[in-house]
């Protein structure tokens, strides 16, 4: 995982623009989070395998960064917090959101598979 370059992701954006597509997106802050401190809620979300298509896809903010994705059908994906993402890949996106201990927050991918 390299740390995001914005105008790198918004051309792998743009080259997934329009075509059928398969979307992961999870958000948490981790199973263990109220065992150090019960004050804190565990939040989390997990979506796996939606297809989707989307018209318009950003990615915004100055880091971390948000994505944005307007679907086809009407609605939006949006994912926040994101630091990194996959540059081996070709014809899908892996994006990810790290805090500054290495903990995955927030992990967004687009593909033509599912995965």
């Amino acid at each position: 995982m390299r740390m995001i370059e914005p105008v790198r992701v918004q051309l792998l954006l743009d080259s997934l623009k329009e075509r059928e597509l398969y979307v992961h997106l999870e958000i948490t802050n981790g199973a263990y989070t109220s065992h150090h401190d019960k004050s804190r809620l565990v939040a989390a979300n997990f979506i796996k395998n939606v297809p989707i298509r989307y018209t318009h896809g950003s990615i915004s903010g100055s880091g971390p960064y948000r994505v944005g994705l307007k679907l086809e059908r009407g609605g939006w994906v949006f994912a926040e917090g994101l630091t990194h993402y996959d540059e081996h890949e070709t014809d899908r996106i892996v994006l990810e959101g790290h805090e500054q201990d290495g903990k995955l927050v927030v992990a967004l991918l687009l593909g033509p598979e599912p995965f």
